[in-house]
């Protein structure tokens, strides 16, 4: 799934994506909205990751999509 399908269907994804990074909420996830960079910022902020940890996750996670 390459990341236009991520933003087309979101809101299947976001539960999803919840799961993976439990310490998101709803509403940080609603305002990403399917936007890479502000998951990834997000990821980086909560967790306390470096940019390329975080995009490696994002990846990770994709992949299984």
């Amino acid at each position: 799934m390459n990341w236009d399908q991520v933003e087309g269907k979101w809101k299947q994804l976001k539960g999803k994506a919840q799961e993976q990074w439990g310490e998101l909420t709803n509403d940080e996830l609603d305002q990403a909205a399917g936007n890479r960079e502000q998951l990834e910022g997000l990821i980086q902020e909560r967790y306390g990751k470096g940019k390329e940890e975080a995009r490696k996750e994002v990846d990770d996670w994709l992949s299984k999509y």
